[in-house]
């Protein structure tokens, strides 16, 4: 998934006060990671040009990154520099970063770039060995729209708004999603862009942490606390390494 995040998308990926960085999504956010983090410190999975890691650091959470792309560093070194928040450059699902941390986390649906599921295995489990005992590990991640898809379909519009189009393309059998975005103008022209995903459902997705020697904590629909439910489309869940002053029940809420 490297050549996805290269330059080109590392220069246009932060688009400031808008989206992902709007203040009521990234807000919320970072409140939630830095109570998590309690007293400790913090590491983020694929940390991208700093989108969370930098606000969190900037209310006093130590954080270190780990990240697949150098160009996505590059990006993130225009913020803050090695000594503010150093990053390992390498795989999220292998790589070993220094220290050990009481929180972990991959945000906004991050884990599904990763192909296979022994690589979403394997990222729990390099999780897991960074974590002090008690230590927790937070995953936002979407939840397939399968049920819109018409029979025989195989493609969904999941955004529409003037000048961008969201489509997504099935592989039910491999639980693959080859997402398309579509940005135009006025004019006849159309840049597209496609990233590469394999979906997870919440249930299967318990089952990786309880291999890694997780139990879920608590899940939402969002980072402001809303009810997970049937009709949520996406999640925010907290799963616990055993080991702390309270070992938690797989399934708790």
């Amino acid at each position: 998934m490297a050549h996805a995040w290269d330059e080109e998308m590392a220069r246009s990926y932060d688009n400031p006060g808008t989206g992902m960085f709007a203040p009521e999504v990234l807000g919320p956010t970072v409140e939630r990671l830095a109570e998590l983090a309690g007293d400790g410190p913090a590491l983020e999975l694929a940390i991208g040009t700093g989108r969370v890691a930098v606000p969190l650091a900037q209310r006093g959470v130590p954080v270190t990154g780990i990240e697949l792309s150098p160009a996505m560093v590059e990006q993130l070194r225009t913020k803050v520099d090695e000594a503010a928040i150093p990053v390992v450059v390498g795989d999220m699902a292998t790589v070993r970063a220094p220290g050990r941390f009481t929180l972990a986390y991959l945000v906004f649906n991050t884990i599904s770039n990763l192909l296979t599921q022994a690589e979403q295995v394997a990222c729990f489990r390099n999780a897991a060995r960074h974590l002090a005992p008690g230590g927790r590990f937070v995953i936002e991640l979407w939840v397939p729209r399968l049920r819109s898809l018409p029979p025989g379909s195989t493609a969904d519009v999941w955004h529409d708004e003037p000048g961008y189009l969201g489509i997504d393309t099935y592989d039910v059998l491999q639980q693959r999603i080859v997402s398309h975005h579509v940005h135009f103008d006025e004019d006849r022209s159309a840049r597209v862009t496609r990233t590469s995903h394999r979906y997870v459902w919440p249930a299967e997705l318990d089952l990786m942490a309880q291999l890694a020697g997780f139990a879920l904590e608590s899940r939402h629909a969002d980072w402001t606390g809303e009810p997970f439910t049937a009709e949520s489309r996406s999640h925010v869940s907290v799963y616990r390494l055993a080991g702390g002053e309270q070992d938690l029940v797989p399934g708790g809420v």
